[in-house]
């Protein structure tokens, strides 16, 4: 899509305007962190020492964090404006990136972090993180995810492992979302989306999260080559 495009720019400022909207959490992660738990069954990828986050290049450098709710609209534009470049990181090992998945906005957040995290197990995260924000309802806990449609919805973009819909339908991960919120919220990780490269925030007034070239140079900045 060219830069100069109407819808371009309809998309940017649309996202723009979302930002505005970030959905503040602390009182939440208050709320549920005595739910944390250390005997919680974790995917290989999580790491505990990363906030209990899903890790993707864990040799790589420099180091970038995500915080996402899976129905938060502002993250959804935050992955059509920039998901496509941060793919390319993943891809290319330029960094370790760590998706720290939270369920601050109800059940259905926490359903699709679990979904997410079975799927990271298929080492399949990249194409579940994009499917689940490319479905997401117009409202909040709607119904919609439910957890026979995310095990449907990992086999629509190719995983077929019956462990993955099994990880799914038992819920295998939905203990570990707490366990990510507590974290996140030690991390004092208030709002999403939240990104850190190398434990430096991107800046929002500055429109780090809503241009791909603004992002793309606050990565850089942080030694992403």
């Amino acid at each position: 899509m060219g830069s100069n495009s109407s819808g371009d720019k309809g998309t940017r400022n649309l996202v723009i305007g979302m930002i505005s909207f970030i959905v503040v959490v602390g009182v939440v992660f208050s709320l549920i962190s005595n739910r944390s738990s250390s005997t919680a069954a974790v995917p290989a990828t999580v790491s505990e020492a990363d906030g209990y986050g899903i890790v993707l290049n864990p040799e790589s450098t420099p180091t970038i964090d995500v915080y996402v709710d899976y129905q938060c609209v502002a993250c959804k534009y935050f992955e059509i404006i920039n998901g496509g470049y941060l793919n390319e990181v993943i891809a290319q090992k330029k960094a370790k990136v760590v998706v720290h998945p939270l369920s601050f906005i109800g059940p259905e957040s926490v359903l699709a972090a679990n979904a997410v995290a079975c799927a990271a197990d298929e080492n399949e995260f990249v194409d579940m993180n994009l499917a689940l924000f490319q479905n997401q309802a117009d409202q909040s806990n709607t119904g919609k995810w439910s957890k026979e449609y995310l095990a449907q919805l990992g086999k629509s973009i190719g995983i077929t492992s019956s462990n993955f819909e099994s990880c799914v339908n038992e819920g295998k991960y939905v203990r570990w979302t707490s366990n990510v919120a507590t974290a996140s919220g030690k991390a004092d990780v208030n709002s999403t989306p939240t990104v850190f490269v190398n434990g430096k925030a991107l800046d929002r007034e500055a429109g780090e999260y809503g241009d791909l070239a603004k992002f793309r140079a606050a990565l850089a900045a942080g030694g992403v080559k």
